[in-house]
């Protein structure tokens, strides 16, 4: 089998890593807009296999001439791109993975259901960490429950060692750190959705070996869970992990208006702090320190007529040896293996369809651990 990855950044260098070692893949692809990019990370951590060359993300006719000659392919570009490779993979009658990260965006994705079942093609959108796997949790966590009451999402990527004085380097992207902590956050609460505000919720928890920690509510991370669930549980919700301190530090800055988008006149020039601020924090931030994720999902419910309680837990840290840090791990190897599950027929829905629907957790979560992601799962 044939999988393609578009992005040749941090999270496509990992998607990479992943599909060329996976069983029955003989060809990876690796694009970019960047065509030196893609072809030095092919080189790198395509395992022989690499096939790189220059691909602009939002030149749909460019992505479905690509992809037609794939089973599957990854999206590791923003997400404002995956409408279009959407339709672009539709188009070209090939399985799709994207790392999602907005819900609107996702919304659209769905809209397009009718296209993707009728092209024979699984379009999966939000595969990466959170939203991402832990939606796979989340469902093998209901299916092994007779009712449940309670689902509580809780995940973190934050440095092995904190440095004042946020206790915290960018992992990902300072947009979508802005974005978590800017959006609104969507929770089930009796059963129904609700609103709440985004760095509210403050609440305390330990992980064994690493202490005391924080979590707070933010966007986006539970992506169409409260949508699937709504009137099936009766309460939902996700928050962020972070060291102590930090919420209150980073939640001063955002009501001083700091993520704002309104155009401010600094000595004649315009400014949009948002801009200004992504930078600071990118500037302040940005450690390459070894970094770790933390994941703990807690289904509640009953089972067999009595009180039962299920909790996923991954304690996961940067590889010295590949170079791949704990969050590119557990965000693109998801999204890799749902790829690698599509493209080998082990996912037979088709359309376009959220990954606690279309994805079998029984078949997913065991390779996690073929992938060194330490998955503990008690109850």
């Amino acid at each position: 089998m044939k999988i393609a990855i578009i992005g040749a950044g941090l999270m496509g260098r990992a998607a990479l890593c992943d599909a060329a070692r996976a069983e029955g893949v003989e060809a990876v692809g690796i694009y970019d807009v960047d065509k030196q990019l893609a072809v030095e990370m092919g080189e790198r951590f395509g395992e022989g296999k690499a096939v790189a060359g220059r691909l602009d993300a939002g030149d749909e006719e460019s992505v479905a001439e690509t992809l037609s000659g794939y089973d599957a392919a990854v999206s590791c570009v923003t997400y404002r791109f995956n409408p279009g490779l959407t339709r672009a993979a539709v188009k070209a009658g090939c399985h799709l993975v994207d790392l999602g990260g907005n819900n609107d965006v996702v919304k659209a994705q769905l809209e397009m259901d009718n296209e993707a079942r009728e092209a024979g093609v699984i379009v999966i959108p939000d595969c990466g960490l959170a939203p991402g796997m832990v939606s796979i949790m989340v469902a093998d966590g209901v299916a092994r429950m007779d009712s449940v009451s309670s689902v509580k999402i809780r995940v973190g990527g934050l440095p092995q060692a904190p440095r004042r004085p946020l206790n915290y380097q960018i992992v990902f992207s300072s947009e979508g750190l802005i974005n978590e902590y800017w959006e609104p956050c969507v929770i089930l609460e009796n059963g129904q959705k609700k609103i709440v505000n985004p760095m509210t919720g403050l609440e305390q928890l330990e992980f064994d070996g690493i202490g005391e920690l924080e979590a707070f509510f933010t966007s986006g991370g539970s992506s169409t869970l409260p949508d699937s669930f709504a009137g099936k549980i009766d309460f939902l919700d996700y928050k962020t992990i972070r060291y102590p301190g930090h919420c209150l530090q980073f939640r001063t800055m955002l009501e001083l208006g700091l993520a704002s988008r309104k155009i401010l006149q600094v000595d004649g020039q315009s400014v949009e702090p948002r801009q200004v601020f992504k930078a600071v924090l990118e500037n302040a931030l940005s450690f390459n320190d070894p970094d770790m994720v933390l994941v703990r999902v807690t289904v509640e419910g009953q089972k067999d007529k009595a009180p039962a309680v299920r909790t996923y837990e991954i304690v996961d840290r940067q590889d010295s040896r590949t170079g791949l840090t704990a969050m590119m791990r557990t965000t693109a190897f998801p999204a890799a293996i749902i790829a690698w599950m599509a493209a080998s027929g082990k996912i037979t829905e088709r359309g376009v369809k959220p990954q606690e629907f279309a994805v079998d957790p029984l078949l997913f979560l065991p390779q996690l651990k073929k992938r060194a992601i330490n998955l503990v799962i008690k109850g």
